[in-house]
């Protein structure tokens, strides 16, 4: 994916191990985000995009080629597939962020006995900590899908004040075929911007610095 630079901003914060969030912090400048890199086999060049909300609270990732698959025409690596992006967030000074939930949204076709897994882990490059989640689907199931994490404010895991570190964000879709049969019959899960709703969502939460 072609580096992008895409402004966000506002919500406070205290120093993060004894920070208690400001439900309507209003920094006076904005957050730039740059997307270093995207890599991996869900989001190769060029096929995903960062934007932006207006009140510069949450982004969205829309991906075009994000599709895990079993069945006649799938290759024997297409049964997994995943996206690593590395941001690089520029902060107010004064202020830092978290994580605070996702939103994912696709489409699955899965046929009886097959199922299929979503996962993803956030944390800051150099730090330990690290926010994972893992969605299960289980077939028979045809249709678009939503899930959503959602990190409990003790849980958050801030970027400690006055440190730039990369926000790394690590997601993967993977199908299993079970019983069903993939001579005949292609089981799929997908994150694909081929419909607008498809995409994932990620809101930030705020803190300022002490």
């Amino acid at each position: 994916m072609t580096a992008g630079t895409a402004l966000l901003g506002t919500l406070a914060m205290a120093a993060p191990a004894q920070a208690v969030p400001d439900p309507s912090p209003k920094p006076d400048k904005m957050m730039i985000i740059d997307v270093v890199s995207a890599n991996g086999s869900g989001c190769p060049g060029g096929s995903a995009d960062i934007q932006v909300s207006p009140d510069y609270t949450a982004f969205t990732v829309t991906y075009s080629k994000y599709t895990a698959s079993v069945g006649p025409e799938a290759t024997p690596l297409d049964f997994r597939k995943n996206c690593q992006m590395a941001l690089d967030i520029k902060v107010p000074t004064g202020f830092t962020f978290a994580i605070a939930s996702a939103d994912y949204r696709g489409y699955a076709s899965l046929k009886p006995g097959s199922f299929g897994q979503q996962a993803a882990s956030y944390y800051f490059q150099g730090h330990s900590q690290t926010t994972r989640s893992r969605h299960d689907f289980k077939g028979p199931m045809e249709d678009s899908w939503q899930r959503t994490d959602k990190v409990g404010i003790a849980s958050l895991s801030y970027l400690p004040c006055g440190e730039r570190r990369f926000l790394n964000i690590n997601t993967e879709l993977r199908v299993n075929r079970g019983s069903s049969d993939t001579k005949k019959h292609t089981n799929f899960l997908s994150m694909d911007s081929t419909d607008a709703s498809i995409n994932t969502l990620y809101r930030v939460a705020w803190q300022k610095c002490t």
